[in-house]
């Protein structure tokens, strides 16, 4: 799943052994078990931390690190969706922020900021929304998530949903 996500392969087998061990384990466990180097552990423990998707535990009387992940669903999810927009969102938004401010001096440079324009209020918006969202407790995300097209059906009494061509609602 982690490759899918964006993670490499090691990183997220190392992600996935914490995320299922009901113990928080230490580097050389983790190593051990996954048959990997500790110096892979170790930049993918790295890695893990800067994502914000292992903690760092001490135990009592062992002076090794331990890492443990959150076991919340939600927390994974909020915590993922934060990461993703520090790291790849704001900096897109930042770059079209500044490609906005430039003066167009062609037809083409015109229409290429018009776009952007389009594209800069989308991404404002998304995040306007995904601020929203994010101030939502667990359960009242997933009373929202389940509602599905029940909210289209709302919007739809209210006179605020427009079908596109083909039927596809906008």
């Amino acid at each position: 799943m982690g490759s899918r996500w964006g993670i490499n392969r090691t990183v997220g087998q190392i992600y996935a052994l914490i995320f299922v061990s009901p113990e928080p384990l230490n580097a050389e466990q983790i190593a051990e078990q996954l048959e990997f180097s500790r110096s892979n552990v170790s930049m993918g423990l790295k890695e893990l931390q800067a994502w914000r998707l292992v903690r760092l535990r001490h135990l009592p009387g062992d002076r090794r690190e331990y890492f443990e992940a959150p076991t919340d669903a939600w927390e994974i999810f909020r915590t993922l969706a934060e990461e993703r927009r520090r790291r790849e969102i704001e900096p897109t938004l930042s770059m079209l922020r500044n490609a906005l401010l430039e003066t167009p001096s062609t037809e083409e440079d015109r229409i290429a900021q018009e776009r952007m324009k389009g594209m800069h209020d989308l991404i404002e918006l998304m995040l306007t929304w995904f601020d929203d969202v994010q101030r939502l407790d667990a359960q009242t995300l997933s009373q929202l998530m389940r509602m599905g097209s029940k909210v289209q059906k709302v919007l739809e009494f209210t006179g605020k949903v427009k079908a596109l061509p083909g039927g596809k609602v906008h």
